[in-house]
């Protein structure tokens, strides 16, 4: 097993959280509240910072996993992005998938959500790649 790139796993996570800024916000940010509110958006309780803090985290904890199987196998370039879009389309989404399924919620929110997962893992792979 060869070392943990740890500022990989930073910054890979600063790049999923990124990709949910523009993904919620300029591209998708009214359809997806309009999914979730659809009589309007509710005030916000508590700090945005600890909201965005927490969701950074989340994202941490996915990149540092990443990265820990990435040390494990060192595999080529083209399996990276394999495995990167595996963790988003394979794992994560059909995650969201079963619990939208019971909480009734659309499909079009789940498409919205489920392809932030896909793109942020992506975005995530793209930064390991390129510090490999």
């Amino acid at each position: 097993m060869g070392p943990v790139n740890w500022l990989a796993v930073v910054l890979g996570a600063v790049a999923f959280f990124v990709v949910g800024m523009i993904w919620y916000g300029a591209l998708f940010g009214k359809a997806w509240q309009k999914q979730l509110w659809p009589e309007g958006t509710p005030q916000m309780d508590g700090s945005p910072v600890v909201l965005f803090g927490l969701c950074f985290l989340a994202e941490l904890v996915v990149s540092s996993m990443f990265g820990h199987m990435l040390a494990r196998v060192q595999p080529p370039t083209h399996v990276i992005w394999m495995m990167a879009f595996g963790f988003g389309a394979t794992i994560m989404a059909p995650t969201i998938a079963i619990n939208y399924l019971f909480q009734r919620r659309s499909l079009k929110l789940f498409a919205i959500d489920a392809g932030h997962v896909v793109f942020g893992t992506l975005a995530m792979g793209a930064v390991f790649v390129a510090l490999g």
